[in-house]
């Protein structure tokens, strides 16, 4: 069993090694010393679990690795959450891509918002043309995006109040959806 002793050891004697390695695939100081540190918790909790000390450098990168992925895999969810938002901005729709990925934890709490904040909501799930939305509801097209805007806030809280992690962090890393 590695005790947090050695892992202590281990860091000391390697951390400007391996801060210069991580800065070298991110390319940022301040990042690369906020994964090492992230890396070094990381280990720590799960010192008990490597029972070959002599194994501590390599286990210790594995982790260094996985922890520059996450990394990677932040900033392209940032990367599509951005071009997402921008996109509905300009349109009022998400790209297919990233509705793809949106949880559906949301679906089961439309019946508990107001009647014509549902059916806003559904339509826009079923991707019906806004203009075709505010027709069918005879509402103009800026009392459409007043009560889409209301309907989305009025969802949001619900799952602030159901799924605090969901609501917390964004859709796009949430544990209940299906694989």
């Amino acid at each position: 069993m590695t005790t947090p002793q050695a892992l202590e050891r281990h860091l000391l004697q390697s951390r400007e090694r391996i801060v210069a390695f991580v800065r070298a695939r991110l390319g940022d100081a301040d990042v690369a010393d906020d994964v090492v540190q992230d890396a070094s918790l990381r280990a720590l909790r799960a010192a008990a679990e490597l029972r070959d000390e002599s194994r501590l450098p390599a286990w210790f990168h594995a982790i260094v690795l996985n922890a520059i992925t996450d990394v990677h895999r932040r900033a392209k969810r940032g990367e599509r959450l951005a071009a997402a938002v921008s996109h509905e901005a300009a349109s009022g729709e998400l790209p297919a891509e990233v509705a793809a990925e949106l949880c559906r934890c949301f679906e089961p709490l439309l019946p508990t918002l107001k009647p014509e904040y549902a059916e806003v909501l559904a339509a826009d799930l079923r991707g019906e043309d806004p203009r075709a939305t505010a027709e069918r509801l005879h509402l103009s097209p800026t009392n459409l995006k007043v009560r889409r805007h209301r309907a989305r806030a009025s969802l949001r809280a619900r799952l602030e109040e159901s799924c605090r992690t969901c609501a917390r962090h964004g859709c796009l890393d949430c544990t209940c959806r299906s694989p």
